[in-house]
């Protein structure tokens, strides 16, 4: 990297030392990370906070000790040795890349160049030595929201006993196939958006508003261009093309012009653009701003009830109203031997993903015709490519984006971000521009977990067989609509859980407010629907006199019978009663050895179903250097989809993985929208599958591109008009959960995740995405929020450490079972795991602390208060 000293003297500049290097850097970085990132080029150590060294993402080693670097002023570094992966020994280097490729022990990988680190240096002090549990008590200071920390610790665990173990480098289905490009992950060589340089890249920073309603009456971008090292400032009068982007309405503003009203705390309203990113954040806060100042509709309830519209340029308050009815419940009710009604209130949860957004805009040199190469982390990067080209005002064709494998996602990284403002800025200027958020921006900007209030009466007869279940449920979905309303239409169409019940009605609102925008998230929507249905199930089961698992394993669905919205299931949903009874003896054992045990059970579709038509494509192209290109419309984002996808190519083609080059990017049309639903797998599969068939028809023709398609598009809307039995999904998949927790310590010990996913593409993959996802849904059940405040409805939680994300050593042992019961009409009988980890958990969690102290929970999270135990 060229580094420009802007003038500062020798005196202005600091001397130490970088893996045996001598270096001197300028005095002004911010911390120790700065300097290494942005002046020294060294990337292994991510970004994932700074400056609040919470995430862990950054530790090297500074005279021999591990420590956040973006917590470590220059000044007290100077003089010392400071050690990145990149001076880490070989032998080191390998051991630790053969362990997490290994065992599995990583996904996204954004994490763990620094736990890499800290892991080096407990193992230096301590060699074989080092236990499992000191190791996780040490990652105290590190996060990673994919794993559930699982396999990280038996990759250190590996390291530290000197073990070698075997890496499968190729294999067909139901081979533990390493992922792809796990080593380089490990050692941080593998970079991301933010690791990449462009020659005369300039950096932008956004200007966020004040004021969550507010209407804005002048912008002054005068001092702001002043400032050192700006060269644009732009506002929404410099975009060319269209204002509102969005995935379903087009209802989200890149920026919020004079004249218009903010709608969030997350709407922005120009763009910073400088020689440095420091340069460029530092600008922003002169851009001055005129606003008269709205109150802001943060009540939910009172949102769809009033004409005061909440968000700018729409009709009024209710983004959406899913409801379905089947049969009679007041007379169900009536009849029934035991009724309970409670009201179960979810919270809004921040996806912390440990990469914030970015984005890498590059425009052509070529005069001739105009075109601007976008590197995007989101999890549609079709849908970036056609509403940035509508931005900009110009043809698809002008516009490429290529997926640079992001650091976690979730859901949330759906919604374009920072991908418009780059693009526009790069596209202007005629120069590559970056734009990275800050974690606080991040959580300013994409959408959350939607909080939701659910009013569940259930009524059973005298064995405990369900009769009858009425749901009234307001989430609410913050302003622009993102995916809030399909969202809750999944919250619906998931009420009952996976049971049969011969009476229904249901209704869900999604309510537009000026809090958090909420959209997708791991679970969308089934997640909070099961909580508030296992909770009335386990309070039927106590009146009755009988168990959990009796009462779930008398009303299992099973094929043959109407599911919820009204969909005749098939054969694919005997995975639900198998993985009751697989964990039967478990729980008869944890319950007769004293132990509070709570079960969970619950089904989570694969795919958009309600009546989408889904399209996914693929291309299989043999080039004339023995290379095979395997190109698909997914989103690596730590889950493995590349990895499957060429799984599935070895599989049908016979050949070496070794020779595939798995690529994502918009020069084919391929793509359909977002990677979300659990139907990366599924869909991609099917795809790759199919382009390997026409592949062997064409008897494997060089140089041309062989298209295969899955699709699925014989689906119903939920509550389509005439239809009696709508097809509401394709595919479904099922998970019982058993949490233990320990009387006297009252902690849980143990969860027990029995999983049915069709088919098991790689089982390495499968069982990591379970214990991240259990991970993930101890705390949603446990400790995590993320609230805004009720008068100026900005989050109230702003830093890492304040979301009460579970860290390792509050991790309790998961153990995963995998079951393969087949969806029929799927390609090689997958189902999906991503989503499903997560839908039970909370249930189970309420139930096994009922056992505990007799109290039943209605209210997301349990424990918060508890969080630092």
């Amino acid at each position: 990297m060229t580094q420009v000293d802007q003038g500062l003297t020798t005196a202005e500049r600091v001397a130490f030392s970088v893996n045996g290097t001598p270096v001197t850097v300028r005095s002004d970085h911010p911390h120790l990370l700065a300097a290494l990132r942005e002046e020294l080029n060294i990337t292994s150590a991510k970004d994932g906070c700074s400056p609040t060294g919470q995430c862990g993402c950054c530790t090297v080693l500074v005279d021999g000790k591990a420590i956040v670097s973006c917590q470590q002023s220059l000044e007290k570094v100077t003089g010392s040795e400071i050690t990145t992966l990149e001076g880490v020994s070989q032998s080191e280097r390998d051991a630790f890349a053969n362990a997490f490729a290994a065992c599995g022990g990583l996904q996204c990988g954004f994490c763990i160049p620094g736990i890499v680190v800290r892991a080096k240096a407990q193992i230096d002090k301590k060699g074989a030595g080092l236990k499992r549990e000191d190791m996780a008590r040490h990652l105290g200071a590190h996060l990673c929201r994919c794993t559930g920390y699982v396999k990280i610790l038996e990759a250190i665990e590996t390291v530290a006993r000197g073990e070698v173990r075997e890496i499968v480098t190729t294999g067909g289905l139901g081979v533990r196939v390493k992922k792809l490009e796990a080593e380089a992950l490990t050692l941080g060589d593998r970079g991301y958006i933010d690791d990449m340089r462009e020659p005369g890249m300039l950096h932008a920073a956004l200007v966020f508003t004040k004021y969550a309603r507010a209407d804005v009456l002048a912008i002054n971008t005068a001092n702001a261009l002043d400032q050192p090292g700006v060269k644009a400032v732009f506002t929404a009068a410099d975009i060319p093309g269209e204002l509102m982007m969005g995935i379903i309405y087009k209802d989200w503003p890149v920026m919020i012009p004079v004249g218009g009203r903010t709608s969030y705390a997350g709407d922005v309203l120009a763009i910073v653009v400088a020689d440095t990113r420091m340069n460029a954040r530092h600008a922003t806060a002169h851009v001055e701003v005129s606003y008269d100042a709205l109150a802001a509709i943060t009540d939910p309830r009172i949102a769809i009830s009033s004409s005061d519209l909440a968000v700018w340029k729409t009709e009024n308050n209710i983004l959406s109203k899913s409801s379905y009815k089947r049969g009679d419940c007041d007379e169900a009710f009536a009849s029934s031997k035991h009724v309970v009604r409670e009201i179960f209130s979810t919270q809004r949860i921040e996806h912390a993903f440990l990469e914030p957004e970015s984005t890498l805009a590059v425009p052509s040199t070529d005069a001739s015709t105009r075109h601007l190469q976008v590197y995007s982390g989101g999890q549609g990067v079709w849908d970036d490519r056609n509403d940035i080209a509508r931005l900009l005002a110009v043809p698809n064709e002008q516009v490429t984006v290529t997926l640079v494998t992001n650091g976690g996602a979730f859901g949330g990284k759906e919604d374009m971000s920072n991908q418009a403002h780059a693009s526009l800025a790069a596209w202007l200027l005629n120069v590559p521009v970056k734009c990275t958020l800050t974690r606080e921006e991040s959580f300013l900007m994409h959408a959350k977990r939607h909080p939701i209030e659910m009013d569940y009466e259930a009524g059973c007869d005298d064995q405990g067989r369900l009769t009858g279940l009425r749901v009234r449920a307001l989430g609410d979905s913050g302003a622009y609509a993102s995916v809030g309303m399909k969202v809750l239409e999944r919250m619906a169409g998931h009420a009952s859980g996976p049971y049969q019940v011969p009476n229904i009605d249901v209704e869900a609102i999604a309510a537009r407010t000026n809090n958090p925008i909420c959209g997708a998230f791991r679970g969308f929507g089934a997640n909070q629907a099961q909580f508030a249905m296992e909770g009335v199930l386990d309070r039927l089961a106590e009146k009755v006199g009988i168990s959990g698992w009796e009462i779930r394993s008398r009303n299992v669905i099973k094929p043959g019978m109407v599911w919820g919205p009204g969909q005749i299931m098939d054969d694919g949903c005997l995975g639900a009663e198998i993985c009751l009874n697989e964990i039967k003896p478990e729980y008869d054992a944890a319950v007769a050895a004293g132990k509070a045990v709570g079960l969970g059970l619950g089904l989570k579709n694969s795919g958009l179903g309600n009546g989408f038509k889904e399209i996914s494509k693929a291309v299989v192209h043999f080039k004339e250097n023995g290379r095979i290109e395997v190109r698909h419309g997914w989103t690596e984002m730590g889950q493995g989809i590349n990895t499957v996808a060429a799984q599935v190519a070895v599989h049908e083609l016979g050949v070496d993985a070794a020779l595939i080059d798995v690529i994502v990017d918009t020069t084919r049309e391929l793509g359909f929208g977002q990677t979300t639903g659990s139907r990366g797998t599924l869909m991609g599969a099917g795809s790759v599958k199919d382009a390997c068939d026409v592949a062997r028809a064409a008897n494997f023709a060089k140089g041309v591109d062989h298209v295969g398609e899955y699709r699925v598009d014989w689906t119903n809307k939920l509550g389509e008009p005439g239809v009696t039995n709508p097809l509401i999904h394709s595919t479904f998949s099922y998970a019982a959960q058993m949490v233990v927790i320990d009387r006297e310590t009252q902690k849980i010990e143990r969860v027990l995740a029995v999983h049915d996913v069709g088919r098991i593409v790689n089982p390495t993959l499968c069982e990591g995405q379970v214990e991240g996802s259990v991970h993930m849904g101890l705390g949603y059940a446990l400790t995590e929020d993320f609230p805004s405040d009720p008068v100026t409805a900005f989050p109230t939680n702003m830093t890492l450490r304040s979301l009460g994300i579970l860290r390792a050593k509050d991790v309790p042992k998961i153990d995963v079972k995998l079951i393969e019961s087949a969806q029929p009409n799927s390609p090689y009988g997958i189902k999906g795991v991503g989503e499903i980890g997560l839908v039970p958990t909370a249930g189970a969690v309420a139930t096994a602390m009922h056992s505990l102290d007799g109290q039943w929970r209605n209210t997301l999270p349990m424990r918060r208060d508890k969080q630092e135990e």
